[in-house]
Formats: structure tokens, sequence, C-alpha cells
């Protein structure tokens, strides 16, 4: 066989075929590789699981009497993005010390509300009361309200999200 004969056999329709075919690999490879990506890096992004929350400075909450506050949470996943609405009661004890409950009812979920008059938190849903610390004392509330690690810095308060599941102090 000589040199330059081994292609004779390819015909100038078929070089062009295997041209195009290579260029256009080529082009979707380009596009398609970051495309690919884009569309799939949302599920691989690693989630937060603990954030910090500013509540504002300790001094704005008396001592002894249940704070309502309020904040929002936004959450991507993947390409939805929720932003979702949070409750909580901050309870003062002190000048350093400071308890922050959820306000839903560990019963059904519904929100409750504080009556100072009987210094009790109410739920709406089945009439479940919890004390100032959040314990069950009437009702079918299967455990205390759900509780908010805090963290006080420079003079301001912080919860870390999410809260913790308290469990029931007879079990």
């Amino acid at each position: 066989m000589q040199p330059g004969k081994q292609f004779s056999h390819i015909t100038r329709q078929d070089f062009v075929k295997v041209v195009t075919v290579v260029y256009c690999t080529l082009i979707g490879a380009i596009i398609g590789f970051p495309a690919i990506g884009y569309l799939v890096s949302p599920a691989l992004r690693a989630k937060e699981t603990e954030i910090w929350i500013p509540l504002g400075p300790l001094k704005d909450y008396p001592i002894g009497v249940p704070e309502p506050r309020r904040f929002t949470r936004s959450e991507i996943n993947g390409w939805e993005k929720t932003v979702e609405s949070y409750g909580v009661f901050v309870v003062r004890k002190d000048e350093t010390k400071v308890e922050v409950l959820s306000n839903i009812c560990t019963h059904l979920g519904c929100r409750v509300s504080c009556h100072p008059d009987i210094q009790e938190f109410v739920s709406p849903c089945h009439n479940g009361h919890f004390d100032i610390d959040g314990n069950v004392t009437k009702g079918p509330p299967p455990r205390p309200l759900d509780e908010f690690i805090t963290k006080i810095d420079s003079g301001h308060l912080y919860i870390q999200y999410p809260p913790y599941r308290r469990s029931n102090p007879g079990t």
C-alpha cells in the first residue's frame, strides 16, 4: 500500500458528513455541558443547617413579660423560592437570661397567643395551655413549646433557626 492511498476510498460527500458530525458534536458539547450544569446545580447546592436570626437589641425586651416577635425566612429549593413568616415569644428572665419560644402549638400546629392576665400561652385549637416557660399546663398538647437557642452579642439578641424540639419533662 502506498502512502496516501489508505484514505482514497473516502468520498468527498463522506468527508463532509464526518466533518459536520465532528463540528456539531463539539458545538453541542460546548453549549450542552454548561446548560446541564446550570439546570442541575440548584439540586446539588448545600443546604444551610443552622442560621442565626437577629431579633434586635436586648434592651427592647422588658423583664418577665413575653414579647411577641416575627421574622421571615426565605428558602430556595431548586428553582423555587419560598418566603415564610415565623412568630416567637421572647421571655427575658433577667439582664442576661432569655428564652425564645415558638408560637406554634405542639398539638395541631395552631398559633398560640399570650394571655398576660393568666400568665399563660393559649392555643385556640383545643384549648391547650402553656406556662410562661412553654410547659404544658392544660389540654392535649403532647409536649412543651419548641424553644430556640439564643445568643447575645454586643447587646443584641439572636436566635438559631430552626428551634429544637423539647420533650415532655415527665417522659
